[in-house]
This record gives structure tokens, C-alpha cells and sequence, in this order.
């Protein structure tokens, strides 16, 4: 809004000056000399050319004033863009009275579909800024003479007029059309209110305002103001001190964004992409100052994104090698569902034809833009997938290499602490260093996989680190290790003590459940792959080991987990019944490995008694399961085919597949 603001008073100056030098000598010369001496003073004053084609033609009745034909005001010598100014003619009014007293006061003055063209050049030049008039020679008859009339222009009016800006260091452009401006003055010293509309991209835009100074603010100095800004559902409002040279403001600021890519639009940027549910309402109300050094502070800070409602402070300089922001921000409940699903609407383009990680590459540019420090206090955070509560964070980017502290966040009767790390030096890197406490595994589990079969609580810990230009590059480069370890619970919708001891399926299923003591597990990760060999599940009636892969960069497992059912409380005897889980970790396989099994039951110091013990075995799981062998088939080989089957369905039907 301050560029607006600046670009509407810097038109004011052009059109303000045209009139004063058209109407200076009205009473006493005829209309064309009248043109031609304003334009010679304006080039002698200024260095730019000044043109009016066409007749000039003065009126004294019923209104003193001119009326003239096209205008033309030279650019600057570096532009190639055309005249500064434009316009099919201006229309200006005198005070007769004020005139004889030796005063200036404009009744009205109109620009005619002006064309005005703002450029700033890649080294900081402005084709608005124009020369120092030459100091006259003692004698020279157009020398000015002694004191300073007062001027006031009772209305100022631009009428379909046209403003183009254009940056070319910043490369920005901004466009302006139908544009319809009116100003009162009554003094050129005091103060001034304006009304302006215009379109830009199709959009209507509406700019009013009251200065207290005109000229003071022209001239650049800082000067009480009051302004609007509106275009389709957004509005901002300024209501305190500014000035131009350079710029600075000092005031409350308040903003409805309902139409951000119409407010973006007049700074010449695309809008943010914002999911729905997180942008479609955006309110800031703050206490603004902008220092004429150029850094940017707001206090008593209150930002709502649709029903998210943030209060703080921020600061924004400029004196190092980069922008530095600091901020720090207080909610309540914060609801960011949307983002969870805005991500899972975008998780489709993997660059991999929808298998396996996404292997576009990942553009980490942004953390270089500016250094910050940012800090986030909340009562609750709904993520969607998950709901944390108390939860303060700390983000911390200094020359593209962003961390993301996590201080506090509470996760379902648990704690979550550590740190994450994205390095975008020289490359794109990830890490982090996590920590979980005493977590409710029940709730967890249902918001993260939609399971609610382990109930308890469990603690662990992570550190990772991988480095590449895609998500499937970063996953493939996996390095790190860490801990499980969860205290008593139960699997709830499964005996296992039942089903093995009876190689009975039916023990799977509602009214079932398997108690244990604990589940201990320690993993190493190395390029992309998670290995682990010690998983014990520790129960008063049975207990599961396991070991194998996790393939994170491949997507893939196989792993197998060998439950043991105990035969009495002592804890003594009991049947081994290796599962081996394999395949894609979307989809995988479930398989009994019954050579495993009766492994299991072989005493290696008695290998005169393998065929016995394996025909024992085999003769238990054919009863069990009601299957015989034929010629040349094994009771294990009979067996296998339906015990697999009855258990990998029952598993299936556990966790939902």
C-alpha cells in the first residue's frame, strides 16, 4: 500500500506542477505564449521537455482558467519507455480573486486519460526523479521573484487514466488502468484528502486517504496519514505517521486478506498457495513501524488464518548479509488439518509413476532468502493425522540450514523432544535427533495407521541422517539407530498363547488378547536399510522374538517374528512358530516357516531321535489342523499350505487388510 500510496503522489506532483506553471501567467498573455513559456520554464526547472499540441485556449467567464490540447512530458534519457506523461489534455480553473491577491487557488484541474509511466532502473534510478534547476544569472528575466505564493486546489481529478510501474532491477511490473483520481487541497502546505480506483489484473482496486501535509509528504518528510486500500473481499487500513524519503511509518495496521491474490497482485507477486482451511479467512492486526533505515518491526501482533488465532511480535532487518527475521508467537488450539490434507492430495506425483519415493527434485532455495529465528508457543495442535497438545517450537535457519527444535510436544499422555535438521548448503541433507516418552500407544496408532489393537505405553528414540537431491535419494542414504521400548500392555484381538498352543486360528478375533510385560527392540539404519535383531515381546504366557529388514529406501520387509507358547506357568517347554513377513511394505506376505518349527522342537544333542520328534510333530499339526500326508509328502509338507493360509488370513483380519 505505501508503494500505491507513493506512486498516487508523485502523479499528484506531475499534474499539480503542470497545472501551477499553465495558469501562472493567464491574465496577461494570450493562451499559446501562455503554453510555451510553462514549458519552457518546466524544462529550465526540471531538464525534461514539456510539450501541449494542439490549441490552448484561455477562459474568463464563467470560470478563469485553460483548457489544452495533448501533453507530452519527457522521460528520462535512460528510459526507452515513452514520455513520462501523457495525456489528451488538461482542464484547470482559477480563482480570479485569489489571483489579483497573488495567489494561486485551483478551483479544479482534470487530467484527460493521462498515460503515466513509473520506472526505476537496475541501479536505483527513477525516471520520476528530475534535475536540479540551474541557478539563474543575476538580471536573467527568469529570475523567480522574491516569496512564495500560497497555493490550494479546491479538486484535482485524473480521469481514465493509465499508471505502469516497472522495476527493472527487481523485475516486477505493475499495471494500472481505469484509473480515476480526485484530490483536495485547500492548502498546498496543509492537509489533503484523495479517492482513487483502478483496476489491475481485471481487479478493482479503491485508495482514499488524508495527509495532514501535502507538500511536507512530497518532499518526503514524515507527516500524520490516514489511508484505505480495498480491492474485491480485502482491505487494509493504515492510521498513523509516514514519510517517503525514505520510506517510514509509524501507526496501526489492520488487514482483511479475504482476496489475497488481488492485495499480492498490487506488489506485482503470485499469491501464496494456501489450502483450504488455512487461508481462506486472513486478519492482522498490529502495531507497525517502519524505520527509515528500512527494517520492519510489528508489536501487539493478533493473526487469524480462518479459526487459527496467533499473538506476538516480529522484527525484520536488513543490515547483514541477509534478511534476519525474528518472531515469536502464542495460540491456543490450533487446528492445521488442512495442511495433512493438502499433502496427501500432492502425494500422487512422486516422479516414480506413483511407486516409491518421489524423485523430483527437491528445491531448498527458500532458506537462503533470509536468516530467521522463530519461535511458536501453542495450547494444541490438531495435525490432522495427529493431535498433539502443549507444543512450543523453535525454528532456527542461518545460511540455508534450518532447525527445527522441539522443546515441548506433549503427544498423547507422552513426551516428544529433539530436533530436525534441513541443510540446504551445498546440497539438500536431512536429519534429526528424536526422543519419545511414555507415549499412549493405543491412541497413536489409531490416528497414524487407523489400529487400535496395542494398548499400553512406549518410549523411543531416533537419530537419522540422509543426504540427496530427491526423497527417494535422501531415503535410500539413511544412516542412524535407535531404541523401542515399551512398557506393560496387551495386543488386543489376539491369543497368541491360544493359537499356538492349539494351532488354532480362532484365536484370532474380537474378545482375544495377548498380555506382555514388555517389548524391547534395538535397530541400526545404514544406506536406507533399517536392521534389527533382539525384538523380544515379554509375556506371562508367551513370548515373540524377532529379526530382519526394513528396506526404507526400497519400500520392502522381511522380517520374521517367532512367537513361543509356554505349556505351563513355569514357563517351561512350548512350541516355536517362526512367521516370516515379506515383500512390498504396502502389501506383504505372510508365511509360516513350519521347518523352523520343528527346528525348534529338535534337541541338537539327540540326533537319533530326529525322526521320531519330527513324526511327533507332524502328526500333532496334522490333528490340529485335520490335514494327512499323501505318498511322498511329509506331514510338514501337508500341513503347511492350510496352516499358513488360517493364520495369514486371521492376521489379515486383525489389522484390516
Amino acid at each position: 500500500m505505501g508503494r500505491i500510496a507513493r506512486w498516487v503522489f508523485r502523479l499528484l506532483g506531475v499534474v499539480v506542477v503542470l497545472a501551477l506553471l499553465a495558469v501562472a501567467a493567464l491574465p496577461l498573455i494570450p493562451a499559446e505564449r501562455l503554453a510555451s513559456l510553462a514549458a519552457e520554464r518546466f524544462e529550465s526547472a526540471t531538464g525534461r521537455a514539456l510539450s501541449f499540441d494542439g490549441e490552448v485556449r484561455a477562459s474568463v467567464f464563467p470560470v478563469l482558467g485553460v483548457r489544452t490540447g495533448p501533453v507530452r512530458l519527457a522521460n528520462a534519457d535512460w528510459s526507452e519507455a515513452g514520455p513520462l506523461f501523457a495525456a489528451e489534455g488538461l482542464d484547470i480553473g482559477l480563482d480570479p480573486l485569489a489571483l489579483i491577491g497573488g495567489d494561486i487557488a485551483i478551483r479544479a484541474v482534470t487530467a484527460r486519460a493521462p498515460d503515466i509511466r513509473l520506472e526505476r532502473a537496475a541501479d536505483g534510478r527513477a525516471n520520476w526523479a528530475f534535475g536540479a534547476a540551474p541557478q539563474p544569472e543575476a538580471g536573467d528575466a527568469t529570475q523567480p521573484e522574491s516569496g512564495a505564493r500560497a497555493v490550494s486546489i479546491g479538486l484535482a481529478e485524473i480521469s481514465d487514466g493509465r499508471v505502469q510501474y516497472v522495476d527493472h532491477g527487481a523485475g516486477t511490473r505493475l499495471d494500472l488502468a481505469a484509473l480515476d483520481l480526485s484530490l483536495t487541497l485547500p492548502d498546498y502546505t496543509g492537509p489533503a484528502e484523495i479517492d482513487l480506483s483502478a483496476q489491475i489484473d481485471g481487479r478493482d482496486v479503491a485508495v482514499s486517504g488524508r495527509v495532514a501535509r501535502f507538500a511536507a509528504l512530497l518532499e518526503g518528510e514524515v507527516t500524520p496519514l490516514e489511508a484505505t486500500l480495498a480491492t474485491g473481499g480485502g482491505e487494509i487500513a493504515f492510521d498513523g505517521r509516514a514519510g517517503t524519503a525514505p520510506a517510514a511509518a509509524e501507526g496501526r495496521l489492520r488487514a482483511d486478506l479475504d482476496d489475497l491474490p488481488a492485495l499480492m497482485a498490487l506488489a506485482g507477486q503470485p499469491a501464496p498457495a494456501l489450502p483450504a482451511g488455512i487461508g481462506e479467512t486472513i486478519a492482522l492486526e498490529t502495531r507497525l513501524t517502519l524505520a527509515g533505515a528500512g527494517s520492519l518491526h510489528l508489536r501487539e501482533t493478533a493473526l487469524t488464518l480462518d479459526r487459527n488465532r496467533l499473538n506476538g511480535a516480529a522484527d525484520l532487518t536488513f543490515d547483514g548479509a541477509r534478511p534476519h527475521l525474528t518472531a515469536r508467537f502464542s495460540g491456543g488450539a490450533l487446528d492445521l488439518s488442512a495442511l495433512a490434507g493438502a499433502q496427501d492430495a500432492g502425494a500422487g506425483g512422486t516422479g516414480n509413476g506413483g511407486n516409491g519415493w518421489p524423485s523430483a527434485p527437491i528445491d531448498v532455495s527458500a532458506l537462503a532468502v533470509l536468516d530467521a529465528v522463530v519461535e511458536l508457543d501453542a495450547e494444541s495442535i490438531d495435525l490432522g493425522a495427529a493431535r498433539l497438545g502443549a507444543t512450543r517450537l523453535r525454528l532456527v535457519n542461518e545460511r540455508a540450514r534450518a532447525v527445527l527444535g522441539l522443546r515441548e510436544v506433549r503427544l498423547y499422555d507422552g513426551l516428544l523432544t529433539g530436533e530436525v535438521v534441513l541443510n540446504g548448503r551445498g546440497g539438500v541433507s536431512v536429519g534429526g535427533d528424536l526422543r519419545a516418552e511414555d507415549v499412549a500407544l493405543q491412541p497413536l496408532l489409531a490416528a497414524l495407521a487407523g489400529q487400535e489393537r496395542l494398548a499400553g505405553t512406549g518410549s523411543a528414540r531416533i537419530d537419522f541422517l540422509g543426504a540427496g537431491p530427491s526423497v527417494a535419494a535422501i531415503m535410500n542414504s539413511l544412516s542412524g539407530g535407535g531404541s523401542l521400548d515399551f512398557g506393560a500392555g496387551e495386543i488386543i484381538g489376539l491369543d497368541l498363547a491360544g493359537m499356538l498352543r492349539n494351532l488354532d486360528p480362532s484365536y484370532i478375533g474380537d474378545g482375544n488378547r495377548t498380555i506382555y510385560n514388555s517389548i524391547t527392540a534395538q535397530f541400526d539404519i545404514t544406506d536406507g536399510v533399517l536392521r534389527n535383531d533382539d525384538l523380544v515381546l515379554d509375556g506371562p504366557l508367551v513370548s515373540v522374538e524377532g529379526a530382519g529388514e526394513v528396506a526404507l529406501g526400497a519400500r520392502e520387509v522381511d522380517y520374521t517374528v517367532t512367537p513361543v507358547a509356554l505349556r505351563d506357568a513355569a514357563g517351561e517347554g512350548g512350541l516355536r512358530l517362526p512367521l516370516r513377513i515379506s515383500g512390498p511394505w504396502a502389501a506383504p506376505g505372510v508365511s509360516l516357516d513350519t521347518q523352523g518349527a520343528v527346528s525348534e522342537r529338535l534337541d541338537a544333542g539327540r540326533e537319533a531321535l530326529e525322526d521320531r520328534a519330527r513324526q511327533a510333530v507332524e502328526s500333532a499339526v496334522g490333528d490340529r489342523l485335520g490335514t494327512n500326508a499323501e505318498d511322498g509328502e511329509t506331514g510338514e509338507d501337508a500341513a503347511q499350505p492350510d496352516l499358513e493360509s488360517e493364520i495369514t488370513e486371521g492376521l489379515e483380519t486383525l489389522f484390516g487388510r
